[in-house]
């Protein structure tokens, strides 16, 4: 019995790739029906195996995205269409409730119903027509629209549906056609894939930080798009030579605070102040976002929960972790950035975090307000000099796995610069680390290591060197005994690196049990 999964999706690439992921163990094909996105819904559903992607070159809406799912799978000859949304309110693992009924021959169609949410009847429509609330007897109830939608329908129904969403929502409009048909609608009680956040986050004081340099452009589509849950935004506009104040000027939102510099200062240091005036007005969670909209406000959920919900301190986007998540970044930024990665690894002793220089961040105040913000790095490595200071000071990260997003915006970075000046940094950086965690805040022996190996490995690599050209090309005498005492040399250096890592990776792995801990234990109390 084939089951076929139909996905009409427009611009939503925050969860189609976990939908997609978990669906795929209970249907045999899955085809997304991507309604003219102009985010990267395409990219993911393109990279993921086995599913069949059709694209609308005009946005036509739910309803012909539905129609044009289901002409796609009837080619697959299906006994059962599951019309799934990836808008986080159908749970794929219900699909099973879905399709049982239909195994048993008990129902013709199966749609979800939220437990303990409000039903309402389908709309019914006259023959004029209007639509008109009638309730009968026999008339199928359903969730509120954002939430319906999740159903299976049996082959015995395909010829009856009509796609017709111009009266009343599709969702309703396919449940009557079948209704009509005289044939069989039952309901189920389902959940809901991610739990209902937005009541959550307008109990917090929640304050958005835009750095912003020449984007005249693109400041308006981003402050425009900050969800309304959002208290404060506040807009740094450094020594912008183009339209971007007056651009900020007309934008008539009461939640907007523009900060100007008359000098350009970099970024660092205008995400610095943004900072500090969020700290000023009492933020709970201070969020960066850049102002050339290639951070998409939809994902603000994602790194806003774990720290409300005490799992973290600090939250950052990471479009490193699947090839679902980098598109539109080159082969050569792809590479630059793992480098970037690794070295970072080490400087800040985060050794589980990926992607560094992703700058879509979200912080709470007591971490923020904890560590020394007044030494920020001003220039593009300011992403990794927070990392260095929030693991110094114990605080916890996390990463949050989202896509690449490049729109219009090309990047004022020079990339030579940029390496040099950051590399310098991150070794400045993880000196400093090393002195402030394991010698004044704490002691730790690996301190030691890291020292001797530091030591230790240049002088082997600069014997080795004298030997292998005293003895190629100089033709000095160069003793039996040399390259015994430069390979011990150069294993003992790496040696105590390798332990001195280890050691490192124990200690920070060790601060955010005991970080964790501390949380659950004055939450209990």
């Amino acid at each position: 019995m084939t089951i076929v999964a139909v996905i009409p999706a427009h611009n939503e690439e925050v969860y189609l790739r976990d939908i997609i992921k978990k669906a795929r163990s209970y249907v045999d094909e899955i085809i997304v029906v991507d309604d003219f996105s102009d985010d990267a819904t395409a990219f993911i559903a393109t990279s993921m195996d086995d599913v069949n992607l059709v694209r609308h070159d005009k946005f036509l809406g739910k309803a012909e995205a539905l129609r044009t799912g289901f002409q796609e799978a009837y080619k697959l000859k299906p006994k059962i269409i599951v019309t799934l949304y990836p808008n986080g309110c159908h749970n794929p693992d219900e699909i099973p409730k879905l399709l049982e009924p239909i195994f048993w021959l008990q129902s013709d169609v199966v749609t979800g119903e939220l437990k303990g949410h409000e039903s309402m009847p389908v709309v019914l429509i006259d023959k004029n027509g209007k639509g008109q609330q009638t309730i009968v007897e026999d008339t199928f109830y359903i969730s509120e629209s954002r939430y319906a939608g999740f159903s299976a329908f049996s082959s015995n129904t395909f010829d009856v549906l009509k796609f017709d969403g111009t009266q009343v929502p599709v969702e309703y409009s396919l449940l009557k056609d079948v209704q009509d048909a005289g044939l069989d609608v039952k309901g189920v009680e389902v959940s809901i894939f991610v739990s209902a956040e937005n009541a959550v986050l307008h109990e917090h004081k929640i304050g958005v930080v835009i750095p912003a340099y020449n984007e005249e452009k693109l400041i308006r589509a981003t402050v425009e798009g900050i969800p309304p849950y959002v208290s404060r935004i506040f807009v740094i506009n450094d020594a912008s030579i183009d339209s971007t104040a007056q651009v900020l000027e007309s934008i008539k939102d009461p939640r907007l605070h523009v900060i100007t510099h008359e000098i350009n200062q970099g970024v660092g240091a205008a995400i610095l102040h943004g900072y500090k005036r969020a700290l000023k007005e009492n933020m709970d969670l201070i969020v960066v976002m850049g102002g050339d909209n290639q951070m998409n406000p939809d994902q603000l959920p994602k790194l806003l929960m774990p720290i409300i919900q005490g799992k973290a301190d600090y939250t950052k986007g990471n479009r490193l972790l699947s090839k679902e998540f980098r598109g539109g970044m080159s082969k050569w930024r792809l590479f630059g950035n793992s480098i970037l990665t690794m070295i970072n690894k080490i400087s800040s002793g985060y050794w589980h975090i990926m992607d560094p220089q992703n700058g879509y961040t979200a912080i709470s105040r007591k971490a923020l307000s904890g560590i020394d913000i007044d030494t920020l790095f001003t220039y593009y490595g300011y992403c990794n000099d927070m990392l260095v200071k929030l693991n110094t000071f114990g605080f916890r990260t996390l990463d949050i796995t989202m896509p690449a997003r490049y729109g219009q915006e090309k990047s004022s970075i020079k990339y030579s610069k940029f390496m040099f000046h950051v590399s310098v940094m991150l070794f400045r950086k993880f000196l400093w680390r090393l002195k402030m965690k394991y010698m004044i805040l704490s002691f730790h022996p690996l301190v030691f290591f890291y020292t001797l190996g530091m030591i230790l490995v240049p002088i082997g690599l600069l014997f080795g060197a004298y030997i292998f050209a005293a003895k190629l090309f100089i033709g000095w005498p160069v003793s039996p005994n040399s390259p015994l005492l430069d390979a011990l040399l150069l294993i003992t250096g790496i040696q105590f690196t390798l332990f001195a890592m280890l050691f490192d990776m124990q200690e920070s792995n060790k601060s955010m049990r005991d970080s964790e801990t501390d949380f659950r234990s004055v939450a209990w109390n």
